[in-house]
Parts: structure tokens; sequence; C-alpha cells
């Protein structure tokens, strides 16, 4: 087993994980979406839901970075992996 195929099989594993957490992350963040509302009508007894709103809100906000930093590398990953296996079949003798 070549160097080459020994490190793309690994990053294939490690591209697998970084996908697997976005994908649970985007999973996470469309569950604390569907609790966001657009718009409240509230009347002052319905405090309460106000408070929960936001909280929906900052939940949704902080998982953002995460979301986006986890897409770009799994992105980036996958693009260093294709271009590995394309130079290590142009490379390898048929």
């Amino acid at each position: 087993m070549s160097l080459a195929a020994g490190l793309l099989g690994g990053m294939l594993i490690v591209w697998g994980i970084l996908t697997g957490v976005l994908v649970l992350l985007l999973i996470y963040r469309s569950v604390m979406g569907l609790h966001e509302e657009d718009q409240l009508f509230l009347n002052p007894a319905e405090k309460h839901m106000e408070h929960e709103q936001e909280e929906a809100a900052q939940k949704v906000e902080k998982v953002g970075p995460y979301v986006y930093g986890l897409g770009a590398a799994s992105g980036v990953l996958l693009l260093v992996i294709v271009g590995i296996w394309l130079w290590q079949g142009m490379t390898t003798p048929h």
C-alpha cells in the first residue's frame, strides 16, 4: 500500500467524520429554527413566549459559525481528496 493510498484513506475517514458532524449540526439548527417564529403578537400575559423565542434565536445564531466552518472544512478536504486521487491515478503506471 503506497503512502498516497494510506493518506487518502485517512483523509476519507476525517472527511466522513467532519461531514457527519456537519449534518448533525444542520439538523439541530433546523429543529431549533422550527421553534422560532417570524412575527409574534403578544399581549403582556404572554411575556414568557417572547423569552422562549429569544432563546431559540440565540441557539440558532450560536450554531451558525460552526456550520459555516465545518462546511468550508468539509468542502476543502473533499477537493484535496479528489486532487490526491487524480494525482495518484495519473502517476500510477497502468
